[in-house]
């Protein structure tokens, strides 16, 4: 998921980076029906985030982390298929499809190998990138990701839920993707009115409902052996959108893998900015 919320994320989180960022540079690339925006932002080897469901797509989820990533590095952000900035045939999402727009935006930036981060439903499609184009992905960083939603009752009824709601009342989806968006403690932390600030700010859209339409249909399972990439997992352990059970899966499904835990809600890097940072700076570093 993606949210635009304007909240504090802790009392005692860094809302910005220190480091001076240079002005995104827009490109696009055309896959297929799809032309793909995507921004490239600082200098230094590539770094590319691929957002979460919500038709805000990278903006939204990466726009405040960027100054963290930008003095050191050449951070790629792709707005696949569904989301504002790129305009398609409309026609249903498959992750080998969104995999196949996350490739073509590394080849056109001409940054391969890169290292590589998906958060939620950008991570299935980053695992599916890592392992179609191997010579790609140099390391690869899943957050709060799954590997399948058939056979998974929670995950099936959630994203179902969220279907049906994006159809009958926009309210209800926003009120309900927060309240699994983020954990509890957050919630209670920043109040009553901060919590109804959220409840608009990922609205049902025809580009969120396809990505919620992906969600219900995600199985990448055959595709995980074939991951090369060193890989680290990131599960948030109060997480309620993704538990944090599907992280500890695709840790034991991938080879070459580690496993690193946030005391968080799905939005970690919202709700915990410094440590998600720091935990990708560590198994990322630029040097």
């Amino acid at each position: 998921m993606t949210t635009r919320a304007t909240v504090t994320p802790t009392p005692t989180a860094t809302a910005t980076a220190t480091a001076a960022t240079t002005a995104p540079r827009t490109a696009t690339v055309q896959v297929v029906d799809a032309r793909v925006h995507y921004d490239r932002a600082g200098s230094g080897p590539a770094l590319v985030l691929v957002h979460g469901t919500g038709s805000g797509g990278s903006a939204v989820n990466w726009g405040r982390l960027l100054p963290h990533f930008t003095a050191d590095r050449t951070v790629i952000t792709p707005d696949l298929s569904g989301t504002e900035r790129t305009v398609d045939d409309g026609a249903p999402l498959t992750v080998e499809g969104l995999a196949a727009q996350v490739i073509a935006v590394i080849e056109d930036a001409d940054a391969g190998p890169v290292d590589l981060l998906g958060f939620s439903m950008g991570a299935p499609v980053s695992a599916a990138v890592a392992a179609l184009r191997p010579d790609l992905v140099r390391r690869l960083v899943l957050v709060a990701g799954w590997a399948h939603t058939d056979g998974d009752e929670y995950l099936r009824n959630l994203f179902t839920l969220w279907k049906q709601l994006g159809a009958s009342d926009p309210a209800a989806f926003g009120r309900a993707v927060a309240m699994t968006g983020f954990s509890r403690g957050f919630l209670n932390a920043i109040g009553r009115e901060q919590v109804e600030l959220l409840i608009p700010n990922m609205p049902p859209t025809p580009g969120t409902l396809r990505h919620v339409d992906l969600d219900t249909r995600i199985d990448i399972r055959d595709l995980l052996p074939r991951i090369q990439a060193e890989t680290l997992m990131i599960g948030c352990t109060q997480d309620i959108t993704v538990p944090v059970e599907n992280s500890l899966a695709l840790h034991a499904a991938i080879g070459n893998s580690r496993y690193a835990e946030i005391d968080a809600g799905h939005v970690a890097f919202f709700e915990k900015e410094d440590e998600f940072v720091r935990l990708v700076h560590e198994f990322v570093p630029a040097a």
